[in-house]
């Protein structure tokens, strides 16, 4: 074990430059730059990136930055102290100031370029030079990669000013988002969902940028104003920020022979991917063909089990493209995401989504990704057939592996140990006639109700003579496949294991962000303790707080029900 790794287990880091010394930059270290780069990381304005797998780039820090949030079970988690809040330039440096940056360090950052698929279909029509070579990191610029307690981390800050992929825009990220991301993400990891994890939160006193944004009570579908906001930055930390739309890129570079290490610069990239993700279930010592095709058969593994955990909590992640959808098999970019809570299978939260990357849908989105991902591998087995038809094969049984970790979720949720798929469609139908909320129903079910009068608060609308009756009969199917040998308490547990009780409910975050743009924090603190302990059973109050019904002011409200991807 390094010593890097050994300081940060023995005691808490507590100041700047001991969190420094945990620096390890395998990414710079691995990998090409762009050839055209510049050396310093001054490069902010939008270009073309033909070559190279990341571009050194210097953030841009907020004005006048004022700290917000930080979370304290990922600090817990590396090794850090909650004091390093407090030190000057820690703060300075994750508000975008990298001139504070002690050695080894390095004085820039650096962002990634990555493809666009949609569905299957490649596009070039966003990139503004019509190559494809102008689209990746925008507005995330990675500032930090090391070793904690053995375990490697990249820190990314979202909304760190421009890159050379910002196609024209600012860079900057603004607090609604910002606060939206740092709770998201946090949460996800309290569900016990593969995420990337939400270390630290800024905002600027002074910097105001425009975006387009709903005004109060709108029932537009689309933002109808221009709205002044506070800039802000968030912190986001995960092993890798490595891409499916990443592999794409330098796959299609392969494909139409783009340049001399086109070739090479995929293998590379394949390569770190592995050791970034996989170096514990992959075996360094075959062949590296063999080493490509236990990566496609481990990523399916991941993104399988993680789509059915979404699906699990009822969120649906919006705008689920490629290059949203990440390589090591974990939840990334809370954008457009939203968790549903009047149940619709075709739930929907961002305007540009459509049904293709609505809730019931992900499962299908996600194998596309996955052939996305198989399609980008392909061009490393140097035609073996035997290799090239064991990756079809892997990418071909995606489905009906999905289909199989999609019964044993609604399995587990109902407290079953065989899947029913006949009683599962027939709940499905009753909730969507009933108005039933998603959580509220699942965790009041977890009680194992006698008749459908213990579950009437979960739905939005009083039940008929005649639906009751419906839920009665279904709960009584529903009962006779429970282990009769098992203890009732004991299945009750065991749901609630699964189904949580506290949910993302997007009118309770909005008064947070609200509130935070007033200079008022208060909210955002209370909405992490509440969402830290998502399955627990807390006080009364918080209960008749946070625990209940979509009030009807709220249905159809842009910004709320609806929102579009401007942050």
């Amino acid at each position: 074990m390094s010593q890097k790794s050994r300081s940060s287990r023995d005691k808490k880091i507590k100041n700047f430059f001991d969190f420094s010394q945990l620096a390890d930059f395998s990414l710079i270290d691995s990998l090409k730059s762009d050839p055209q780069s510049t050396v310093d990381g001054n490069d902010h304005k939008p270009r073309p990136i033909y070559s190279g797998h990341y571009v050194p780039v210097t953030p841009t820090p907020i004005p006048e930055p004022k700290y917000i949030a930080h979370s304290k079970e990922l600090f817990e988690e590396l090794g850090l102290s909650s004091d390093l809040t407090k030190d000057k330039k820690f703060c300075s440096f994750f508000s975008g100031d990298i001139k504070v940056a002690e050695y080894p360090m390095k004085p820039f950052g650096w962002a990634t370029g990555y493809a666009l698929s949609i569905y299957g279909t490649e596009y070039k029509q966003q990139c503004p030079f019509g190559t494809g070579d102008g689209y990746g990191d925008g507005r995330a610029i990675s500032v930090f990669e090391g070793l904690f307690n053995g375990k490697r981390m990249e820190m990314q800050l979202k909304g760190g000013g421009p890159t050379p992929y910002c196609r024209g825009a600012d860079g900057r990220a603004v607090l609604r988002s910002s606060v939206r991301e740092f709770l998201a993400q946090e949460f996800m990891h309290a569900l016990g969902i593969p995420t990337s994890r939400s270390l630290t939160l800024f905002v600027s006193g002074t910097e105001i940028v425009k975006r387009p944004w709903y005004s109060k009570g709108s029932k537009y579908f689309e933002p109808d104003i221009m709205v002044d906001n506070y800039s802000a930055i968030t912190t986001r930390v995960a092993p890798s920020f490595l891409r499916v739309g990443q592999l794409e890129l330098f796959a299609r570079r392969v494909r139409s022979n783009s340049h001399n290490e086109a070739f090479n610069d995929l293998k590379t990239i394949v390569q770190h991917l592995i050791d970034r993700n996989y170096k514990e279930d992959i075996n360094p010592n075959n062949s590296f063909t063999k080493q490509v095709i236990r990566l496609a058969y481990l990523y399916r593994e991941r993104l399988i089990s993680l789509i059915a955990s979404w699906m699990r909590v009822g969120y649906c992640q919006g705008n689920f493209n490629s290059d949203n959808c990440a390589a090591g098999g974990f939840t990334l970019d809370y954008g457009p995401f939203g968790f549903c809570e009047l149940f619709d299978p075709r739930f929907q939260p961002w305007t540009g989504g459509g049904e293709h990357f609505s809730f019931f849908n992900q499962p299908f989105a996600a194998e596309i990704n996955f052939k996305m991902f198989c399609l980008s591998l392909q061009p490393l087995l140097l035609k073996n057939k035997e290799e090239i038809e064991e990756l079809d094969q892997i990418k071909h049984g995606f489905s009906k592996l999905m289909k199989k970790e999609m019964q044993l979720m609604w399995s587990n949720k109902l407290g079953l140990e065989k899947c029913s798929e006949t009683l599962i469609k027939e709940l499905f139908d009753l909730m969507v006639t009933s108005k039933a909320d998603f959580t509220i129903f699942f965790r009041e079910l977890s009680e194992i109700p006698k008749n459908i009068s213990f579950l009437k608060e979960s739905f939005y609308l009083p039940l008929t003579d005649e639906l009751s009756e419906k839920w009665n009969i279904w709960l009584k199917k529903w009962q006779g496949c429970l282990n009769k040998d098992d203890d009732p308490k004991k299945i009750s547990q065991s749901m609630k294991q699964v189904n949580p009780k506290y949910t993302w409910r997007e009118w309770m975050i909005v008064p947070a962000y609200e509130e935070a743009e007033e200079g008022n924090y208060d909210l955002i603190k209370e909405l992490q303790s509440i969402l830290n302990n998502p399955y627990k059973e807390q006080s009364m109050e918080i209960s008749k707080k946070y625990n209940r019904l979509k009030p009807r002011e709220f249905f159809n409200n842009g910004g709320i029900s609806h929102y579009s991807c401007s942050s």
